[in-house]
């Protein structure tokens, strides 16, 4: 039983070893370019919902008046 405990942590660690190093990790500039894009379109979504804002609050200025 206990040898048993031992072979099965030793294959899990063994195992966990192997698809670690089948990670790939972005590169520097992979990042940084991500970063940059995910800014950019936030702010523009964001622009836009804004922009919606302010004419769906005019509009609805003028149906209320």
């Amino acid at each position: 039983m206990e040898k048993e405990k031992k072979s099965f942590l030793r294959d899990f660690w063994k195992g966990l070893k192997t698809e670690y190093n089948k990670i790939v990790f972005p590169s520097r500039d992979d990042v940084i370019k991500q970063t940059a894009a995910t800014i950019i379109v936030s702010f523009v979504i964001g622009a836009m919902i804004a922009l919606l804002d302010v004419i769906m609050k005019t509009g609805l200025g003028y149906i209320l008046k």
